[in-house]
C-alpha cells in the first residue's frame, strides 16, 4: 500500500535536524521550504510507482540542500555567451563596458541623479547624456526613454496625433514580442497611410500621399530584423528629407539599431546622417551603441523639446542605473573606445582563428577519452535585429559529445551557452569576454572527472 511506503519518509523536523541542513549557512525559511519540496517530490514518486521505495533521510537531505542552493541563487545570472551572437536578445544583448558597469555600480547608492553639485540646486536628470549625444551626432537636441519601442510611441503620440502618416508597406514590420508598427501607430493616435508595395516604394508614392491630403507626415522605419532582396526599391532617407522640407511636413525615422558612423557596422544607416534629414530619429541603446536598454531620441530642437514636455515622457523615463551606464557608454564612444559589442562585431577572422586555436589547445587535455577538440570556422551574425543578412566570419571550438556537454555547461555554476551544429557543440570565441576561457576550462575539467 502507498500509505505504508509513505510512512517510511522522515518527518520534517528530523530531516531539518540533519547536519547537512542544520549546519548550512542558508536562511532557515529557505531550507525549510526546500525540505518540504524534497519530501513532496518523494511522495509523488511513491504514489505514482508501486515499486518505488522511500528514499533515505541522507538522500532527502542532500536533495533539499540542492534545492535550497538553487532557490538562493538570483534568477538573473551571469552566463558565458559562446554563441557567437554579440547582441543575443535572450542573453541580454550588449554587454556593458567596464566603464559602464562601474558607473552603474556607483549609481546604485545615492547619486546626484537630479541634483546640480555646482549650484546646489535641483538639476537635469538626463542633461549629461543629452550633451554627449549632441556632441557625438550633431543633433540639435536629444532625449532618452526606457527603450526604443517607448521612443517610437512617444514620438508618434506627441508629434502626429490625428495626422495621416505615410509609411512604405515594406516597412510595416513586427519587431520582437508583437511590437507591430501599425498597432503602435494606432495607439499613438496617428492615422496609418500605406504607400508603395512590399518590395517597391518610390519617392513619388510618398509625394502622392501628401498631394492628395491623405498624409501630413512621413515615417521611415528600418526593417531591423529582416531584409527584402531581389526586385526591390526604397526611397532613401535623404530623398524623404528633401521632400519633407519642400512640403513642410515632419519626417520621423525609427532607425532600430542605431549605428554610429565610428563603428564597424556594414550596411547599417548611420545615426549622424539620419539626424541631418529627419525631424526626429530614434534607436535602441542596447544594440549597436553597445549600452544598456534605452530609447534614444535625436533631432530638431523644437520637436524634441515637445517630447520632453509631454506627460508621457515621465512614464517612459530611464532609471538611474541605465542612465549611468548609458552616459559611460557614450563617453567610451567620445574617447574612441569601442564598447564590447561593437568590438566583437568588428573582430577580424584571423584574430578569431588564433583565439579559437589557443582555446582549443587549452581545452584538449580536458576532453576525456581522446574526444575531438578543434578550432573550426563558424560564421555568425550580429543578433538583436541588427545588420540583417550580414554574415560575420567567425571561429569556434568544436566539442563532442554535443548534447551531454551542452546540458552540463548550461547547468554549470556560471552557465556556458554554446550551440549545437552537425553533432558538435560549438563554443564561438567572438563573444567571449575576459575570463570566460577560465570558466569554460573549469567546467570541462569537472565534466571530465564525472564522465567515464
Amino acid at each position: 500500500m502507498a500509505e505504508n511506503r509513505l510512512s517510511g519518509l522522515p518527518k520534517m523536523d528530523l530531516l531539518l535536524a540533519r547536519g547537512e541542513l542544520a549546519g548550512c549557512a542558508l536562511p532557515y525559511s529557505l531550507v525549510r521550504r526546500a525540505a518540504r519540496q524534497a519530501l513532496e517530490e518523494a511522495r509523488q514518486v511513491l504514489l505514482a510507482d508501486p515499486e518505488a521505495r522511500a528514499p533515505g533521510a541522507g538522500h532527502l537531505a542532500g536533495r533539499a540542500l540542492e534545492l535550497a542552493q538553487a532557490m538562493a541563487r538570483p534568477g538573473l545570472r551571469r552566463v558565458v555567451n559562446a554563441t557567437g551572437v554579440p547582441l543575443h536578445t535572450n542573453l541580454g544583448r550588449a554587454p556593458l563596458s567596464p566603464r559602464a558597469a562601474e558607473a552603474a555600480l556607483q549609481a546604485a547608492g545615492y547619486c546626484n541623479l537630479e541634483y546640480d553639485l555646482d549650484r546646489g540646486t535641483r538639476g537635469s536628470r538626463t542633461g549629461r547624456v543629452e550633451d554627449l549625444l549632441r556632441t557625438l551626432t550633431g543633433a540639435e537636441e536629444a532625449f532618452v526613454v526606457n527603450n526604443n519601442a517607448a521612443a517610437v510611441l512617444l514620438m508618434l503620440s506627441v508629434l502626429t496625433p490625428g495626422l495621416g502618416v505615410a509609411i512604405s508597406r515594406g516597412e510595416l514590420v513586427e519587431i520582437g514580442g508583437a511590437f507591430r508598427v501599425p498597432d503602435i501607430m494606432a495607439r499613438s493616435g496617428a492615422r496609418l497611410v500605406e504607400v508603395g508595395t512590399t518590395n517597391k516604394t518610390r519617392l513619388g508614392d510618398y509625394a502622392a500621399a501628401l498631394d492628395t491630403g491623405a498624409a501630413q507626415a512621413l515615417l521611415k522605419v528600418h526593417p531591423s530584423n529582416f531584409k527584402v532582396v531581389g526586385f526591390t526599391q526604397a526611397a532613401a532617407l535623404a530623398e524623404l528629407g528633401v521632400l519633407a522640407r519642400e512640403r513642410q511636413v515632419p519626417l520621423l525615422c525609427d532607425l532600430g539599431s542605431g549605428a554610429l558612423a565610428a563603428g564597424p557596422f556594414p550596411g547599417e544607416p548611420a545615426v549622424e546622417e539620419a539626424v541631418h534629414w529627419a525631424d526626429v530619429v530614434c534607436f535602441s541603446g542596447d544594440k549597436l551603441l553597445g549600452g544598456p536598454q534605452a530609447g534614444i531620441l535625436l533631432g530638431r530642437g523644437a520637436a524634441v523639446r515637445r517630447l520632453k514636455r509631454d506627460p508621457l515622457a515621465r512614464a517612459l523615463r530611464l532609471d538611474k542605473l541605465s542612465l549611468a551606464a548609458l552616459e559611460a557608454t557614450l563617453m567610451d564612444w567620445r574617447d574612441g573606445v569601442l564598447p564590447p559589442a561593437a568590438a566583437m562585431l568588428g573582430a577580424e577572422g584571423e584574430h578569431l582563428r588564433k583565439m579559437a586555436e589557443v582555446l582549443a589547445a587549452r581545452l584538449a587535455p580536458l576532453c576525456p577519452g581522446g574526444r575531438a577538440c578543434q578550432a573550426v570556422e563558424s560564421p555568425g551574425e550580429a543578433g538583436g535585429g541588427s545588420m540583417p543578412g550580414v554574415s560575420l566570419p567567425g571561429w569556434a571550438v568544436a566539442l563532442t559529445p554535443a548534447e551531454e556537454l551542452e546540458r552540463f555547461f548550461r547547468g554549470w555554476e556560471t552557465p556556458v551557452i554554446g550551440r549545437i551544429h552537425r553533432g558538435r557543440l560549438l563554443l564561438d570565441v567572438r563573444t567571449l569576454l575576459p575570463g570566460d576561457g577560465d570558466i569554460i576550462a573549469a567546467a570541462l575539467a569537472q565534466w571530465k572527472g564525472e564522465t567515464p
